[in-house]
Order: C-alpha cells, then sequence, then structure tokens
C-alpha cells in the first residue's frame, strides 16, 4: 500500500507540484515599491526622496500609495508632503500638495505597528489612476512642516500596483 502511493505520488502528484511552482513562478508581478531611508530619522525639508517606476501596460489602472515609516516619538497627527510626478517625456514634475493623516484621537496611530515603529500606506489620489504614456515615470517627495529638521521620520516612498 505504502510503495504503491510512493509510485503515484512520484508519477503523478510531484510533477503536478514542480509545474505549478514554475508555472507561479514566471509570472510578472505588477508591483513596484522603493522606500527611501531618511538619514538619522531627522527630515530636513531640502531632502528630496526619489525614485522611478515603469509603467508597461498603460490600458490598466494602478493603485498609487505613500508608504510612510515613523516612530511613536514623533509629534504630530499628520505630515504635508510636496508630491512630485514626472511623466516620460516631459521635463519637470507636476506637484500634489497632501496632508497624510497619522493618527486620530479615538483609535491612536493609523497603519500597522511593530514595537514602537508604525507604517502606514495610502492612496495619493483615493482612486486607481491611469497613466497615459508608457516608460520611465520618476518622483520626488519632500516634507513642508515647519520643524527643519522633522524628527522620528524613518522612510518614504511610493508603492505602485495595478488595481483588481
Amino acid at each position: 500500500m505504502i510503495k504503491c502511493f510512493q509510485t503515484f505520488f512520484k508519477k503523478k502528484i510531484l510533477p503536478l507540484l514542480i509545474l505549478c511552482a514554475v508555472s507561479s513562478s514566471c509570472r510578472e508581478i505588477d508591483l513596484f515599491e522603493k522606500n527611501i531611508s531618511i538619514p538619522n530619522m531627522q527630515w530636513f525639508n531640502n531632502f528630496n526622496a526619489t525614485g522611478s517606476f515603469i509603467i508597461k501596460d498603460t490600458n490598466s489602472t494602478y493603485n498609487v500609495f505613500l508608504v510612510l515609516r515613523h516612530t511613536d516619538a514623533y509629534l504630530y497627527n499628520n505630515l504635508w508632503l510636496n508630491v512630485g510626478l514626472q511623466p516620460p517625456g516631459t521635463e519637470a514634475l507636476q506637484y500634489q500638495k497632501i496632508n497624510l493623516s497619522l493618527s486620530n484621537d479615538a483609535k491612536g496611530w493609523e497603519g500597522v505597528g511593530m514595537n514602537d515603529i508604525w507604517e502606514v500606506r495610502k492612496l495619493i489620489s483615493g482612486i486607481p489612476k491611469k497613466f497615459i504614456k508608457t516608460g520611465q515615470y520618476n518622483f520626488s517627495i519632500v516634507q513642508l512642516m515647519r520643524d527643519n529638521p522633522l524628527l522620528n521620520v524613518i522612510s518614504v516612498g511610493m508603492s505602485v500596483q495595478k488595481a483588481d
């Protein structure tokens, strides 16, 4: 009985498992994420967190998230940011000011916390975005708070993923 099961497993089940593993590992993941560390957790207002990502499919819509990591010692319940995006073939970044909510009185810090570190992911525009051109998009994120440097911010970045 055991020998029969081993033969069945080797001839039928094992090849199927290998095929599933290979085919799932070959799929392209439609996700980009880049987080830029803030040096010494002191975000000066002249420090630009920059990066770029490639868009290949202009027929799809994408969720564009701002990703921020901070400590419990961050002093405010929000963060004002200037987020710039430069489409392919253009000279200048197109900026938008964003008030990123980080906490509320009823629930405390938003996002996911581990010990004294919190990560917040929020859609930039609230709805999925459709990119018009294929190619490399550059982004820049600058803090607009009055504190210079702004303390206890660990990293900031952007995540882009295809919407369902």
